[in-house]
């Protein structure tokens, strides 16, 4: 079987990252076939199911993923492979931001900014402060 969403040689670093089957639990499924469905997954937006039967049982894939995203699995690779890189002086971590791509929500672009003032919010109700002009000194209709 050709191997195409995940190189040979990031497999290379991936592998001995991968966790083991502890405990008397029945052993998993090859690693690289299910990381590769999961890459295949995410590259194409198609959903779980359509994940094609060469990678395994899509619901084999998708328990895997999601175990590993609440063990934190995910997030120990991420945080190796970096220091991997930084080690190897691969990663640039200069990072630049384009703000002339940074657009307001169509419903946002006109919503209320009270947020922005410093003085409390007026209403017409009683007990005010302060008394709204629309009633009496006391905040009543009848002015008391």
């Amino acid at each position: 079987m050709t191997r195409q969403e995940i190189s040979d040689d990031v497999w290379s670093v991936m592998e001995p990252l991968m966790p083991t089957v502890t405990g008397h639990s029945r052993p998993w499924t090859d690693h690289r076939l299910a990381v590769e469905g999961m890459a295949w997954k995410y590259r194409t937006g198609a959903p779980w199911r359509d994940v094609p039967e060469r990678f395994g049982k899509w619901n084999s894939i998708y328990k895997r993923f999601n175990r590993w995203a609440e063990n934190g699995t995910w997030e120990k690779l991420l945080a190796e492979v970096q220091t991997q890189a930084d080690a190897a002086g691969k990663i640039d971590w200069v990072v630049s931001i384009d703000s002339t791509i940074a657009r307001v929500h169509q419903h946002g672009a006109t919503a209320a900014m009270s947020w922005m003032t410093s003085r409390p919010a007026v209403s017409c109700g009683a007990g005010t402060t302060p008394p709204c002009r629309h009633r009496g000194a006391g905040g009543h209709p009848s002015g008391r």
